[in-house]
């Protein structure tokens, strides 16, 4: 699976764990930055990195910040994007099983690395339920998405 990955300098250390691990598992991962701790536009990287997922040029994305919501927020505004800020595995569990999420928000000052790492594990092998309700709550929220996001080109 290709991961987009972006972070601020609150996520960049988080996200080099994560991105080691992603890639050991056999992923092709594409870093768009931040890599460093200078201080930065969170929407500088993460803009690009939603697209990406967006266009279908990367399966997933995981983008690290300070709490994880900026990231949503920013990912949310692109066609497509069905991000979600996980700060437990359950909740990972649950935003791929019942939401489909494509992208995954973590806040690297919220979480520590262990945390971090079993949220992404789990997020990462979790599979969108099929039963008839959840296909139907997910498809209105892509009738939304379709209805009021701007298509990329």
């Amino acid at each position: 699976m290709k991961i987009a990955m972006a972070n601020d300098h609150a996520g960049t250390a988080l996200k080099n764990v994560i991105k080691d691990y992603l890639e050991s598992q056999g992923h092709e991962v594409k870093d768009f930055g931040t890599y460093d701790g200078e201080s930065c536009d969170l929407s500088d990287y993460v803009y690009p990195a939603a697209m990406a997922v967006g266009k279908g040029e990367c399966d997933r994305g995981i983008f690290v910040d300070g709490v994880g919501y900026g990231s949503a927020m920013i990912a949310n505004k692109v066609k497509g994007i069905y991000a979600c800020v996980c700060q437990d595995p359950f909740c990972a569990q649950l935003s791929r099983e019942h939401n489909d999420a494509n992208v995954l928000c973590l806040g690297g000052k919220l979480i520590g690395e262990m945390i971090a790492m079993e949220i992404v594990k789990t997020w990462m092998c979790t599979e969108p339920l099929t039963a008839e309700k959840y296909v139907r709550r997910r498809d209105k929220v892509k009738e939304i998405n379709d209805e009021l996001c701007k298509s990329l080109s």
